[in-house]
Parts: structure tokens; C-alpha cells; sequence
């Protein structure tokens, strides 16, 4: 299936189709609901979101290390030696690095702007730092660049029916709204890394702070003042899915399906946090095989219906011939 992928997508050069196919496998091995729902992508522009994908996992394995193996300084050095891949590979549209090498051939191929890679590396060092958000805004400022940016690097690969202007604050919104979702299910696990990414202020107007969520952690024992806490906290992020929400219609109508069963999936996991009764603390809650099988399922149906209703679909980016990799690309939006 990766050849097809990439041959579909004009991909040739063998070092970069191996990029591309780590690419993959970072995104089947780590992000399960999110490569579920790129499987109802258009084959051509599947490897173009593995690529972001496995860009922004290798960056976030860098900062993320939860047995507190490699010293700060060492994932600092680490950190700042992607930075500088990146940038030589943005500038040239090629690297060394495999996986910064698939990222800067999509970014060629789509235009994305070089800008919202350089965001995303801003919120991956303040990660090396920074252990808690005061704010709402203060997390949301963190999240433009963690996390928005994604909505918009993807938007030039998924195509829009309208002004790409007017589709991007939903496109960043819905970035927003699955990192939120991630922070509420892994809320124990963050708190592991020394990180509390609920806004403190969310948090002490029902009485909780890091002591008594690192006791809570620590003794297994759950805590009403904590759960109304995460019950807000599923309220702001539902808040942010309908922000985003009107933009599914607004991209090509052959990756909707893809963007709705990602929503529906996102949100099913706080379904599932839910029904847990909001014990992330604790346990990782979950979305049941069953009904990520039933959105993929309607995710399917919704490709083919659209394919019947598309047959002559106005076409993304063309594939590029591999030689294009040594022009430069500019930054601006």
C-alpha cells in the first residue's frame, strides 16, 4: 500500500520514497485515530500527511521522554540539531534527516508556509521549559503553535472549495480542538513529565491545583473538585470542535470524509472520558473497536458517495517530478 501511495503521489527518487515510508510507519504506529482516518484520504495526498505527521511525532519524542532518560540539555541539543535539518531543509527542499526530508519535499509540493514550521518548533522548545499555563490564553498561544499550525500546514494539502483564508481559522481551530481532547485523556501522563497543561485558572475556580492532582495521581484516589475541573475542561474543548466544525464543508469534497470521521473519532474520545467518569488521573480512556470500526465504516460510505459525485473532481497540487527539490521555497503566507 505505501508503493501505491507514493506512486500515486509521483514519488521516485528511492531515498525519498524511504523517507516517506518512515513517515508512515511513525503515523500507523502512534497515531492511530488520526492514520484511521487517512486512510479515506485520496492515495495521492496520503503521504504528504504521513509526512507532517512523522515530523511532528519525531519533534515531540524529542521533548517528550517519560522515563527521563536523556538529561534536559541533551534533548535541548537534540532539539535545536532538528531546527537546524529543518531549516537547511526547507531552504534547499531536502536533507539528510529522513524524515525532514519528507517534510520539506510536501512542503514544496503544496506551498506550504515555511512559517508555520518554524511556530511548530517554538512550542516544541517551550515544552523543554515551560511545566504549566497560568491561562486559557496562555495555553492557547502555546497551542498556535503546537497544534494550530498542523490545522493549517494541513489545509494546502487537503484543497478547499473556498478562499483558503476563510477555511484556515476552522482548519486551526480543529488542531486546537484534538490537542485539547489529547491533553484532557493524558492528563496522568503529562503529569508524569512535570507538565500540567490545563489552564490554572480553569483548575483553582473548582479548587484544584498540581499538589492535590499529583496526590490524586499518586494515590489512585479519585477527587469531586477534580472531576468537576475535567468536566469543564471537556466543555471548553467541545466549544473549540464547534468552532471548527463548519470548515469540513469548506474543504474538496473528497477529503471531507476523512476531516468528519477524524471529528467524530476526536470526539469520541472524550465520549469515552465520560463514561469514565473523568478518572484520566488514573486510567486512559479509550474509543471502543467498535466504534472506530462504525466511523470508518461511514467514512467509506462517504468516500464513495462522494467519488459518484465527483467523477471529474477539480485536482489538487500535481504531483511534482523529483527534480524540483533544489528550488527554494519562500516563507510568506
Amino acid at each position: 500500500m505505501t508503493s501505491r501511495e507514493l506512486d500515486a503521489a509521483g514519488v521516485t527518487d528511492p531515498h525519498l520514497r524511504s523517507a516517506y515510508a518512515l513517515c508512515r510507519s511513525l503515523h500507523a504506529a502512534h497515531g492511530r485515530t488520526y492514520f484511521l482516518a487517512t486512510r479515506l484520504l485520496p492515495v495521492e495526498r496520503r503521504p504528504a500527511v504521513h509526512a507532517l505527521y512523522g515530523f511532528a511525532r519525531w519533534a515531540d519524542d524529542i521533548v517528550d521522554d517519560l522515563d527521563r532518560r536523556r538529561p534536559a540539555a541533551e534533548r535541548d541539543r537534540q532539539l535545536l540539531r532538528l531546527e537546524e535539518a529543518l531549516t537547511r531543509g526547507l531552504d534547499t527542499g531536502t536533507s539528510t534527516e529522513p524524515v525532514v526530508r519528507a517534510l520539506a519535499d510536501t512542503a514544496a509540493r503544496y506551498r506550504i508556509p515555511h512559517a508555520h514550521f518554524t511556530d511548530f518548533m517554538a512550542s516544541m522548545r517551550d515544552d523543554l521549559i515551560v511545566t504549566d499555563y497560568p491561562t486559557y490564553q496562555d495555553l492557547r498561544a502555546y497551542m498556535h503553535g503546537s497544534a494550530a499550525v498542523i490545522g493549517l500546514q494541513m489545509l494546502p494539502v487537503l484543497g478547499t472549495v473556498t478562499d483558503p483564508r476563510e477555511a484556515a481559522p476552522h482548519a486551526a481551530a480543529l488542531g486546537v480542538a484534538f490537542q485539547l481532547t489529547n491533553f484532557l485523556r493524558d492528563v496522568g501522563e503529562d503529569l508524569d513529565r512535570g507538565r500540567v497543561y490545563l489552564p490554572a485558572d480553569l483548575l483553582a475556580a473548582h479548587g484544584v491545583d498540581r499538589p492535590l492532582l499529583e496526590h490524586s495521581r499518586r494515590t489512585g484516589r479519585g477527587d469531586p473538585r477534580i472531576r468537576a475541573a475535567l468536566v469543564a475542561a471537556e466543555a471548553m474543548t467541545r466549544t473549540v470542535y464547534r468552532e471548527a466544525e463548519p470548515g469540513i464543508d469548506m474543504l474538496d469534497p473528497r477529503v471531507r470524509p476523512c476531516i468528519r470521521t477524524a471529528f467524530v473519532l476526536y470526539g469520541a474520545i472524550l465520549d469515552a472520558i465520560a463514561r469514565d467518569d473523568y478518572t484520566v488521573l488514573h486510567r486512559r480512556s479509550a474509543v471502543s473497536r467498535r466504534r472506530r470500526a462504525a466511523a470508518a465504516a461511514a467514512g467509506t460510505a462517504r468516500v464513495l458517495a462522494a467519488r459518484l459525485r465527483h467523477r471529474n473532481p477539480r485536482p489538487g497540487p500535481l504531483p511534482v517530478p523529483d527534480d524540483h527539490l533544489a528550488s527554494r521555497q519562500g516563507t510568506a503566507e
